[in-house]
């Protein structure tokens, strides 16, 4: 949205924690705001994700703020009208604050600087730079962009896309329907449907591409990178091209048709499942899954190389393709071989050692149970509705929560190694990294400067004389 609208890079990520760190509007002062909120058990936080602007609201559906006891009980409004009332009045009249926006400044400049001194966070950052082209929307904010941003800018920024059109509204608890429709109706229905439109600035014509991850330059890189640590420690990672969480590439193309070309000789029931819009998003969690099994088993607890290895995807929803990124940590001795057993690793999972009709059960075991145990849970419902009505989303639909285990049930070995090959595995097109620790300067003690304690004589205490 900042490239479409010609703002500033940052000024959207800004614009969002300065509303998280204000909260006054209409006649009420943040304080006031701060209290209505406790008193009424509420809890509020706004980011700005890739992809969105998210306001996140918990909150009690029963009556909370009563006043009086037992019989002269007077009942409060409830958690969920409460909430109504504060989405209405950040969206009509939130008041921006020079002290919000400075607050808001300092954690962006904390947050940077705190990732220049953390080997994961650093490391990260240099394999994203080398794969986006140092794209600024998927990199940290620098303290430079930070700085000059203005108030005006991160105003204008968040309430260009606060146009009663552009809101998508997911809601998930114990409530009644129809009263919450009400409310929302009564709250958010009644907000003209001009608000905000003094912000609106002209949508500049840019290229398809600005709604796509880059793709990565081929061949791939390696990056090695020492940071100062007196903890001697390192990390590896493994990087690569990947479609986004609905199997849409950077390119335009999908996994699904990606699939169905690479098979003629396909059924007609295996061009009907592969043909279903949730194919996708079930195919890449399964593979994500098999791949932290097989990480885990052969690069820690055959080869021993390290405690912790983990394979994950970007799994963006809007934009067009993504990475996914294989974590490791190990000793700086056994980096480079940690390294390397990852890239054996996932080469194996194409070639040598394919996904086995075995490793597809446990993997749906663990998928299915872990959605199960989720389902029990409000976010992860509104996670699940959010972006269903979004034409940016057209593979999301009821259809991804109606069918998500059958559709789960159904995927194949086959259908996992084909799925497999969209993934940018080829040895010169990945992209990988070590970041290892060196001691300060100074830090280290020559042989002769070593303080070495006496061996105890026989029959010596612990703790010495004091110790009786």
């Amino acid at each position: 949205a900042e490239r479409r609208l010609g703002l500033k890079n940052g000024a959207m990520a800004i614009g969002s924690r300065t509303m998280q760190e204000g909260g006054a509007f209409g006649p009420w002062t943040r304080e006031q705001v701060e209290l209505f909120c406790v008193d009424h058990l509420l809890m509020v936080e706004i980011k700005c994700t890739e992809e969105a602007l998210v306001f996140d609201f918990v909150f009690p559906t029963t009556n909370v703020g009563n006043l009086g006891f037992g019989d002269d009980v007077k009942l409060g409004i409830t958690g969920t009208e409460s909430v109504m009332q504060i989405l209405r009045e950040i969206l009509v009249g939130f008041k921006w604050e020079a002290d919000a926006l400075g607050r808001s400044k300092q954690s962006f400049r904390s947050s940077h600087e705190s990732l220049q001194k953390n080997l994961e966070g650093v490391s990260t950052e240099r394999v994203a730079e080398a794969m986006t082209g140092h794209d600024p929307r998927y990199l940290s904010i620098d303290v430079d962009s930070v700085n000059a941003i203005t108030l005006e800018e991160a105003r204008t920024a968040v309430m260009s896309q606060l146009a009663p059109d552009n809101l998508e509204i997911s809601i998930a608890g114990d409530f009644d329907v129809v009263e919450v429709l009400e409310m929302v109706y009564k709250y958010i229905g009644t907000i003209p449907a001009d608000a905000n439109a003094e912000y609106k600035v002209g949508e500049e014509a840019l290229p398809d591409w600005t709604g796509a991850v880059p793709k990565p330059q081929e061949p791939g890189r390696h990056i090695e990178l020492e940071l100062t640590d007196s903890d001697p420690r390192a990390v590896a990672y493994v990087a690569g091209s990947a479609p986004n969480a609905w199997g849409y590439l950077p390119d335009g193309t999908t996994v699904a048709e990606r699939v169905l070309q690479a098979d003629r000789r396909a059924s007609d029931f295996d061009k009907q499942r592969r043909s279903h819009p949730l194919f996708a998003f079930a195919a890449l969690g399964l593979i994500s899954e098999i791949a932290n099994r097989r990480l885990f088993s052969t690069v820690r607890e055959r080869k021993q190389l390290t405690y912790d290895a983990n394979f994950s995807f970007s799994a963006f929803e809007r934009l067009m393709g993504g990475w996914f990124l294989v974590t490791v940590t190990a000793s700086k001795e056994k980096a480079q071989q940690a390294l390397d057993a990852c890239k054996e690793t996932l080469a194996a999972l194409r070639k040598n050692s394919p996904i086995t009709p075995d490793n597809v059960e446990s993997a749906k075991r663990v998928i299915l149970n872990r959605h199960e145990g989720e389902l029990r849970t409000s976010s992860y419902w509104t996670h699940l509705m959010s972006g269903i009505q979004q034409e940016s989303i057209p593979l999301k639909g009821p259809l991804a929560v109606t069918d998500f285990g059958a559709v789960v049930e159904s995927i194949t070995a086959k259908d996992l190694q084909l799925t497999l090959e969209t993934l940018s595995l080829d040895e010169d097109k990945l992209y990988t990294a070590i970041g290892r620790t060196v001691l300060p300067v100074g830090s280290e003690l020559k042989e002769d400067e070593i303080v070495r304690a006496e061996a105890p004589a026989i029959g010596m205490r612990r703790g010495g004389a004091l110790k009786g």
